[in-house]
């Protein structure tokens, strides 16, 4: 805390989450949460049909978006976070964001999204492509292929395989999918630099999306001739879609020059310093963002040891000093199943026993799920599940896979299936602890942070 700070000088978070959005207020001075506020999408997630526009039904596997959607988060939770914390707007001096990556919008060269011009709104590539969109998996396994084939340096850093849900492969789908979308696109953005594009007029690329999902490593992107191995035309990606100077931690709001990214300066995309942004909104500071060299992910800076953090949305984080070939950064999301049965514990009312009496009660099954499974031993439930219900991201790098539940009757509860989800998700996580220890990187420390659902 500076000197010139105030006392009663606040921050604002913004959770840029799957279904809905999030906004609380934190008192600089101790930390204290002063408020909060929420607003679901208009339209979710669109994985079935184009809800947003004429309804046409989407293939399998899709996952979409209306970026529309976020900046309402900014015109609702944070008004209603302010409000519930009985500040001034005066009084904030800082605003953080976070989304999931890999989620990308398609832009024009001012930040647009395509599907707001009115001869894209049809077109379900116009649209953001959230993270769970993995329709991109044939692209992904070419991609992967030919890395191999071609002895990359950079495919070993990621375990040897990159995923559907990563900037490229979505990119090349768009390509091959809806070549004058692809052709109209601009810049190919990461949600999460873009929501902070709107919030600026600024757009810098974070630099742990971009070494993470976008496979940005040592300075370079996959070259030029790789890209055109992988179709002739995907041979410009990098310098007319995706290559943008990285922002560094520290800089405040503004104009941004090229800065290093990783170890070696980072190219000057050839449309400039990129302040062709749409300011619609009071600016605000720039997020700050980790590292994807394992110096710092999400802010979380180099430990003097090696650790392991498991988070809630960034997967499971290796932090150390040493890059380490074929361990993969992405863990199993401990929030994956709630994606199935978990979000119907959650949402459905479920069993008089477990809504509760009380109206507060009655709106949290999901605690009271967790409340009645913690009293069982692991395993009494006699059920085994695994919870691949969005394909696992390590160690296998699958978004085909499925998951399972094996062993329901007509007896089991609620808080049973809840309790085996949990367990499949602590079994994923030792999965990954022991790929880590296996090559030689052993994990001595353990932290964790989020929750289940």
């Amino acid at each position: 805390m500076s000197a010139a700070a105030r006392h009663d000088d606040v921050t604002i978070g913004i959770d840029f989450g799957t279904l809905s959005g999030r906004a609380v207020v934190v008192r600089v001075s101790d930390g204290a949460e002063l408020g909060s506020g929420v607003h679901e999408y208009e339209h979710a997630v669109m994985d079935s049909a184009l809800t947003v526009y004429d309804g046409q039904q989407l293939p399998p596997d899709w996952a979409l978006q209306n970026p529309g959607d976020y900046v309402n988060v900014l015109k609702n939770a944070v008004p209603a976070a302010l409000r519930d914390a009985g500040v001034h707007p005066q009084q904030v001096i800082g605003v953080g964001t976070d989304f999931t990556a890999c989620t990308m919008v398609p832009t024009t060269a001012d930040g647009t999204p395509l599907n707001e011009l009115p001869q894209f709104a049809d077109r379900p590539h116009a649209y953001t492509k959230l993270w769970r969109h993995h329709a991109a998996q044939p692209q992904a396994d070419r991609i992967n292929q030919a890395a191999h084939r071609r002895s990359e340096p950079w495919i070993s850093r990621y375990g040897g395989f990159i995923s559907s849900e990563w900037e490229f492969a979505k990119g090349l789908q768009l390509l091959e999918e809806d070549p004058e979308v692809y052709a109209a696109m601009e810049h190919w953005v990461e949600a999460a630099d873009w929501i902070v594009w709107q919030l600026t007029g600024t757009y810098v690329r974070n630099a742990c999306s971009a070494g993470y999902k976008g496979i940005l490593q040592d300075g370079e992107y996959p070259s030029r001739g790789f890209l055109t191995e992988l179709n002739p035309e995907f041979a410009g990606f990098v310098e007319d879609k995706l290559d943008h100077p990285i922002g560094q931690l520290g800089t405040g709001p503004g104009p941004q020059r090229p800065g290093r990214s990783l170890d070696r300066p980072a190219r000057r995309h050839r449309r400039g310093s990129g302040q062709r942004g749409r300011p619609r909104h009071q600016p605000g500071s720039r997020r700050r963002r980790g590292r994807p060299d394992g110096r710092h992910h999400g802010n979380l800076h180099l430990p003097r040891h090696d650790l392991l953090a498991a988070g809630r949305s960034a997967g499971h984080v290796r932090c150390g000093r040493r890059r380490h070939p074929r361990l993969t950064h992405g863990g199993m999301r401990p929030d994956s199943p709630a994606w199935g049965h978990l979000r119907l514990v959650r949402e459905e009312p479920g069993p008089r026993r477990l809504r509760g009496r009380s109206p507060a009660a009655r709106a949290q099954p999901a605690r009271a799920a967790h409340r009645e499974g913690s009293r069982a031993a692991p395993g009494a439930h006699g059920l085994i599940a695994l919870d691949w219900h969005s394909g696992n991201r390590s160690v296998l790098v699958d978004h085909e896979l499925s998951g399972a539940i094996i062993g329901q009757t007509l007896a089991t509860r609620p808080e049973e299936i809840y309790r085996a989800l949990l367990e499949a998700t602590a079994f994923g996580t030792r999965t990954i602890i022991e790929a880590f220890n296996a090559a030689g990187v052993p994990v001595r420390e353990f932290v964790v942070a989020g929750m289940g659902c």
